[in-house]
């Protein structure tokens, strides 16, 4: 078995609008060609060898059904280095959505409307983002600008986490 990464391993097309059910059709078939007990009578090299396939496999699946996780390998893949610890350069704008969504957080500890309220705005985020990843990734081939989105949506994704930990009791 021979893949020089995740989209040829599944046999899909490297692009980040994918058909989730043919990526897990797809992992299942590869996981079942190298699950470890195919080769419990097998040599001890041979087992370790299906071992490190199925770990590649389900890394691989791992990375490609989480939307964020494949706009990252996306880019990565076309040699855009992330810098995610150290670049924090973003759209003016958007430095003004976070200041926002800040506000709104320590707000959202003890009043279950605002709690609500940037819930909404950071699903809204998130889809917004999402579109434009497929644009700017399967569409203009714009990796660099794909990586600032990327790292936005890091923060998204951290400040949601941030805000599920603050539910108001």
């Amino acid at each position: 078995m021979a893949a020089d990464d995740h989209f040829s391993l599944f046999g899909l097309p490297a692009q980040f609008d994918i058909d989730a059910q043919a990526l897990e059709r797809a992992w299942r078939a590869v996981a079942a060609q190298v699950h470890p007990d195919r080769y419990a009578t097998a040599s001890p090299a041979e087992r370790r060898v299906a071992m490190q396939w199925s770990a590649r496999a389900n890394e691989a699946y791992r990375q490609l059904r989480d939307p964020l996780l494949r706009a990252r390998y996306l880019c990565e893949q076309a040699g855009v280095d992330l810098q995610t610890e150290s670049n924090t350069a973003m759209d003016p704008a958007f430095l003004m959505q976070q200041m926002q969504w800040r506000e709104m957080l320590d707000d959202a500890r003890d009043d279950p409307a605002v709690f609500a309220e940037l819930e909404t705005e950071l699903d809204r985020a998130r889809r917004q983002m999402r579109a434009t990843l497929a644009t700017l990734l399967d569409e203009r081939r714009d990796y660099a600008a794909a990586g600032t989105k990327v790292r936005e949506w890091m923060f998204v994704e951290k400040l949601a986490q941030e805000l599920a930990g603050a539910r108001p009791g």
